[in-house]
């Protein structure tokens, strides 16, 4: 089943629910949030945080025969962002992953260059900005579309 998929969602879901439980109801972790297959806890003691780290990592190792994975699984201060969702997530406000906005720069030079059709290129365009809206992004999101408008007049 190719990841992204709806279905490989649905049984992510379905299969890391025993997860959730476990985070929610054992080990009564009050600040967690899953989409998919990825999750953050928040909690202001490290320590705390890392003996957790290794009782989930337990937990799915014997339940679900899951690890966590070395690299994407570490304790970070939320004063530094936090990587979640497509954004940079701080206290009071989150920013647009830099590889969003580069993924979508590409697709205009690929309508500029005659690689993709307008209507494609606003399907990518609408999809995105209805991610992008979600961070701190009006500016950004003003820029992207004159740089289309842009582009489609060159076209023309």
């Amino acid at each position: 089943m190719p990841l992204g998929n709806l279905t490989s969602q649905f049984f992510a879901n379905v299969y890391l629910n025993e997860l959730d439980y476990f985070v929610k109801h054992v080990l009564k972790i009050e600040c967690y949030i899953r989409y998919v297959d990825d999750f953050v806890i928040l909690h202001e003691s490290r320590e705390q945080l890392e003996k957790w780290k290794s009782e989930i990592n337990y937990f799915l190792q014997n339940k679900l025969k899951l690890t966590l994975h070395p690299q994407k699984s570490r304790i970070a201060s939320l004063s530094s962002g936090v990587d979640f969702v497509g954004f940079r997530n701080f206290y009071y406000h989150c920013l647009l992953r830099k590889r969003s906005l580069r993924k979508m720069m590409r697709k205009i030079e690929m309508f500029h260059r005659g690689e993709k059709d307008f209507g494609s290129l606003m399907d990518n365009y609408q999809g995105w900005q209805a991610h992008a809206q979600w961070a701190h992004t009006r500016k950004t999101r003003e820029k992207i579309r004159k740089l289309i408008a842009g582009a489609l007049l060159e076209r023309i």
